[in-house]
């Protein structure tokens, strides 16, 4: 089956572009011209979203608002170069990733890629019941992932986490006590090698932080070691 992207811009020959280059590519796109008429077409279902920021109407900061209020689909926010702001401003808001126009198709169509691999949710992962899920899960102090739908728990509550903090805690899970670089989290969950400046895993894992519960004896989950990368915490032997 193919993939349905929302392809999200007010630039009306730069989405009939994208939009042949992407259909080229095997997938199914849907567009909208404004955040407004995105929002109206949120119920049909896609697997991911290409947002511009700069958009009449409703721009996309405040359209990837909506989106997160209601949905957990892939986001990738279209950024003019030097919009630092906006492109934190996203990150923060729950954006998926972010690629400053103009952009190589090839790159574009690669993030793309990267991030419906971690993040596309087996079809029949409700129909297989909760025992198959089950089968598949993940522990950790209190912690239940559940990879084959991309679901985080702790004590019985959904975190609703994105596709990236899904991927992000689940790495951190799989490697406790060791030390994960900025660089090789990059490369490995967004698919793209850290740039200078590069603050994308920084606030994709400060995100994570925020809907981590508080752990038992208010330790920490995970830390931050400057220079070096992150490293979850483990439990005192």
């Amino acid at each position: 089956m193919k993939s349905k992207i929302l392809l999200v811009d007010d630039d009306v020959e730069l989405v009939e572009l994208l939009a042949e280059l992407l259909t080229l590519e095997g997938f199914q796109i849907d567009v909208a011209n404004n955040g407004l008429q995105a929002i109206e077409k949120l119920d049909f279902g896609y697997d991911l979203i290409l947002l511009d920021i700069m958009m009449p109407e409703l721009n996309g900061i405040d359209t990837l608002r909506v989106i997160r209020a209601n949905y957990d689909t892939p986001v990738i926010m279209l950024t003019a170069r030097g919009d630092d702001i906006d492109r934190i401003l996203g990150l923060e808001l729950g954006a998926d990733d972010y690629i400053p126009k103009p952009f190589n198709d090839r790159e574009l169509i690669a993030r793309i890629k990267a991030i419906l691999r971690r993040t596309k949710v087996q079809l029949d992962h409700k129909s297989s019941g909760s025992s198959s899920m089950l089968k598949n899960e993940l522990e950790f102090c209190g912690l239940v992932l559940y990879p084959s739908c991309a679901q985080a728990y702790y004590e019985g509550v959904n975190l609703n986490l994105t596709g990236t903090e899904f991927s992000l805690l689940l790495k951190l899970v799989l490697n406790p006590g060791v030390i994960l670089s900025r660089e090789a989290l990059s490369l490995e969950i967004l698919g793209k090698s850290l740039t200078p400046f590069e603050r994308s895993i920084d606030m994709h894992m400060s995100n994570l932080r925020k809907k981590l519960p508080v752990r038992e004896n208010d330790r920490l989950w995970f830390k931050t070691l400057r220079g070096r990368g992150y490293l979850l915490v483990k439990e005192p032997e």
